[in-house]
């Protein structure tokens, strides 16, 4: 294992840990405001994903490339559909 690979392997594990801890710490009723302001953040983290991939050398690299490009656009999809659910519940004649 290269030393940049595990440079980036323990950057992308220290990134998940924080996540977890920070969005672990917020109220249930402010998850979808949260989800509904973070898109632009998770669109910078989807393009940052794919010019990681775009220089890896390894099989190994590729992966955790291909990895954190899914994880990065399942987060931007995601957003955008929690955010039409919610905005859907202030449309006139919506249903709950």
């Amino acid at each position: 294992m290269s030393a940049g690979l595990l440079a980036a392997l323990s950057v992308f594990v220290l990134g998940l840990l924080v996540g977890i801890e920070v969005i672990g710490k917020v109220p249930a009723t402010l998850h979808t405001p949260l989800m509904s302001a973070t898109n632009a953040i998770h669109g910078v983290i989807l393009a940052g994903a794919l010019l990681v991939t775009a220089v890896a050398g390894t099989a190994a690299e590729y992966a955790v490339g291909f990895l954190a490009t899914a994880f990065a656009a399942m987060n931007v999809v995601g957003g955008y559909v929690v955010t039409d659910r919610m905005l859907g519940m202030f449309r006139p004649g919506s249903q709950r």
